[in-house]
């Protein structure tokens, strides 16, 4: 069976890899968003307009 937990002795990760990985996870967000604009054009731009109300209606 195997295991589940990440192994004890493994070395914690460190500020500058989590940052790293971050980083290459929103390059990777940014594109798959990117293309999906691209795919469906008609959906993102009524995206885009609802985050525009949401955003003029928006109180501080």
């Amino acid at each position: 069976m195997p295991e589940t937990e990440p192994e004890r002795d493994e070395e914690i990760e460190t500020e500058e890899e989590r940052r790293r990985r971050r980083a290459h996870f929103l390059r990777e967000l940014k594109e798959a968003k990117a293309l999906r604009d691209r795919v469906q054009p008609r959906r993102a731009r009524a995206a885009r307009m609802r985050q525009q109300m949401r955003m003029r209606t928006f109180r501080w």
